[in-house]
């Protein structure tokens, strides 16, 4: 079978894939120093905001940066507008890992001290410490991801339209599946978690209506013990196919279908990956991966177009910029084969119909979901 890229990132995900290899294997380590009280040295810029000498920086949520998925997405948009503007890491961009809610404050304020040009700050969670540090500091150009909360001059808000992207993944969900049943993981039950669990149902109830859809809020972001629990609970129960929305906890999904793949290669398993395309966490084996498909999260696109309209003198500090279909800003990742061809032409009618208007997905989440 002739196998068909689709959805709207895809060739974004593979050059950022080279941007973080070229930018070396010391980031974590690095980036999640505590820097408060340097004054001088490496750590230190320079004639800040002028040219090519505009610099940027992210604090991510509890996630971490290597949750393979949000906040990894948004440091590759970090590392991919440094070395496109012949910024160094440190000193050009940079971040700060929040192992707790506790540290938002701290390491926003941090980057602030390091004059860093523009700091994002990523996820919903992180709305009221991104609207306390705004105000304490009027001339900072802040961008906030995942929330339009904060209505300040200087915070730039930033929203994805999420369900898009996950009606296609239910399209796909509810195509594939041999059982009748598939399943939701989201993480803490938030709205932007909201609009991925509304549109995964809005568009598998699309293509068929007495689909079973299970769901199961774990509440977190970060546990990846239990989305194991969450995914195993559901494959038992005859759920064959998982779209996860939660981050680090979806790795414990990903982990509970290889375990069961591995036992019976016949099995019919799989995960929809989230915000990045998932493949890699799906290898079984050389021959075997139970990654669908992923729904694309363009975040890392975000945060170039927004640094570049800051650095072009165009910050859109007071308002939100929502990405959508139409946008360019959601999509599903090239599925290798798994996906027969008439489901992606199928895929291909929603998609188009919904980026021209002709569907509107809803953002609310299914009462009693």
């Amino acid at each position: 079978m002739k196998k068909r890229k689709f959805g709207l990132l895809i060739s974004s995900v593979v050059a950022t894939g080279a941007i973080l290899a070229a930018c070396g294997s010391d980031d974590e380590e690095t980036g999640s120093k505590d820097t408060s009280n340097n004054d001088s040295g490496s750590e230190t810029k320079t004639d800040a905001g002028s040219g090519d000498n505009f610099t940027i920086a992210m604090v991510t949520d509890v996630g971490g940066i290597d949750d393979k998925s949000f906040n990894q997405s948004a440091w590759e948009g970090v590392q991919k507008f440094g070395v496109d503007n012949g910024l160094s890491k440190g000193d050009g961009f940079d971040y700060l890992q929040s192992k707790s809610d506790a540290d938002y404050n701290t390491n926003l304020n941090n980057l602030l001290r390091r004059d860093f040009d523009l700091v994002f700050g990523v996820g919903y969670m992180m709305a009221d410490a991104i609207g306390e540090i705004a105000n304490d500091n009027p001339d900072a150009k802040l961008a906030l991801i995942d929330s339009n909360d904060v209505d300040a001059p200087n915070v730039a808000n930033i929203l994805f339209k999420e369900q898009e992207g996950a009606f296609l993944a239910g399209v796909v969900a509810a195509e594939m599946s041999e059982s009748g049943k598939i399943g939701f993981v989201g993480g803490v039950d938030i709205p932007v978690i909201n609009r991925f669990h509304a549109g995964f149902v809005e568009g598998a109830k699309s293509v068929n209506p007495d689909i079973e859809i299970q769901v199961n809020y774990t509440g977190k972001f970060d546990d990846a013990s239990a989305g194991k629990i969450a995914a195993n609970s559901m494959y038992s129960s005859g759920v064959d196919i998982i779209f996860h929305a939660a981050g680090g906890t979806g790795n414990g999904v990903f982990s509970e279908a290889k375990e069961r793949k591995a036992k019976d290669s016949n099995a019919n398993i799989w995960v929809i990956g989230v915000d990045a395309d998932q493949y890699a966490e799906g290898q079984v084996d050389d021959s075997t991966n139970i990654t669908l498909t992923s729904m694309l999260k363009g975040v890392n696109n975000a945060v170039v177009d927004i640094a570049t309209k800051a650095k072009d003198g165009d910050f859109p500090g007071g308002t939100t910029t929502v990405y959508g279909l139409a946008e360019d800003g959601v999509g599903l990742a090239d599925s290798r084969g798994a996906i027969p061809q008439e489901v992606l032409d199928k895929v291909e009618e929603y998609k188009e119909k919904i980026a021209s208007g002709e569907i509107k997905v809803s953002e609310e989440k299914p009462k009693g979901k």
